[in-house]
């Protein structure tokens, strides 16, 4: 594939990823980047601006490729993701028609962590609810949650998962976690102990996401399990929205049952302006951007490229499909 001029594109780098990142200079000697710094505004404006594209570079999320799309796009090889996630691209017809899709499993997974983190902390000791009383001219004093001795329950010790739990030992946590696969040197190894997901949530003080969207764990935290956790708990979500049914999250705020969460991530996104979880005062919001420090945002952008050059050079890397 590399002896004519290819075309790279980037359908949509909105908030900005890579545009400005000398890592795309690294495809001059393979061909031309076409990049786009707005979102398209439906699939037919996205599909024009994929025409003829040999490579698709997915900054965001947002930017989706169901089966039709990827079917219009005959000139199609690849998609590499700015991301771990590839919920975005629908995988099977990826596969049926050839097009390899790379992403960067444990880039930046401390850079997230330590955002989850830090959602946790602000979750715990009231940030966002006190800032915004503050400023309103109250001085409303409402009890924290002390996270040292407390209990966390990581749900998925992938990459991130596994950070997330290291941090928690540095703290003085108990670290309960669930996943697929758990075995005792994993245990042991991680820091954690093993449990089903019924008495994690029951036995934690903070549940924490990890684990990837799939059609098994849609929806994962649903009203069942928010109700099995601790009246006083905290629910900490930075793998994706759908993870946790956000109709049942804002009842259990609302009611009272749960004292907080720190979301990064939504079922829909941008979030609507309307959204009932904007209505609850015990939760902290940040707009997925979990991994986007200058240093996280590099590293994606320089691991996205290199995805695509060694596909380029016949040795795909990071390989989903």
């Amino acid at each position: 594939m590399t002896d004519t001029r290819l075309k790279f594109v980037v359908p949509g780098d909105d908030p900005p990823q890579i545009q400005g990142s000398p890592h795309l200079d690294r495809l001059d000697p393979y061909g031309d980047v076409v990049l786009h710094v707005d979102r398209p505004s439906n699939m037919e404006e996205q599909l024009e601006r994929a025409r003829d594209a040999n490579v698709i570079i997915n900054t965001r999320g947002a930017v989706k490729w169901p089966a039709e799309a990827l079917r219009a796009l005959p000139s199609l090889r690849m998609i590499a993701t700015c991301s771990i996630g590839v919920d975005m691209i629908d995988i099977e017809v990826a596969r049926e028609l050839g097009i390899v899709v790379s992403n960067q499993p444990g880039r930046t997974a401390p850079v997230v962590a330590e955002h989850v983190i830090g959602l946790m902390f602000a979750a715990a000791k009231r940030a966002a609810f006190q800032t915004i009383e503050l400023k309103a001219g109250r001085w409303t004093l409402m009890q924290n949650v002390t996270l040292q001795g407390s209990t966390i329950g990581v749900v998925g010790t992938g990459n991130v998962g596994r950070e997330v739990a290291r941090i928690a030992n540095a703290l003085g946590m108990k670290c309960l976690a669930w996943t697929y696969n758990p075995s005792p040197e994993r245990a042991q190894e991680l820091g954690v102990e093993f449990v089903e997901l019924d008495q994690l949530l029951k036995e934690s003080d903070i549940v924490s996401l990890h684990v990837r969207l799939s059609p098994d764990s849609r929806h994962i935290i649903g009203a069942r399990e928010l109700a099995l956790m601790k009246p006083g708990a905290l629910l900490i979500n930075g793998g994706r929205g759908e993870l946790v049914d956000e109709t049942a999250l804002v009842d259990a705020l609302q009611s009272g049952h749960l004292a907080g969460a720190g979301l990064d991530v939504f079922d829909q996104e941008p979030l609507p302006a309307d959204h009932p979880i904007l209505a609850c005062d015990q939760v902290v919001l940040t707009p997925h951007l979990a991994d986007q420090t200058p240093e996280g945002i590099e590293l994606l952008n320089e691991g996205a490229v290199t995805n695509v050059i060694a596909f380029l050079e016949g040795r795909p890397n990071n390989v989903v499909t």
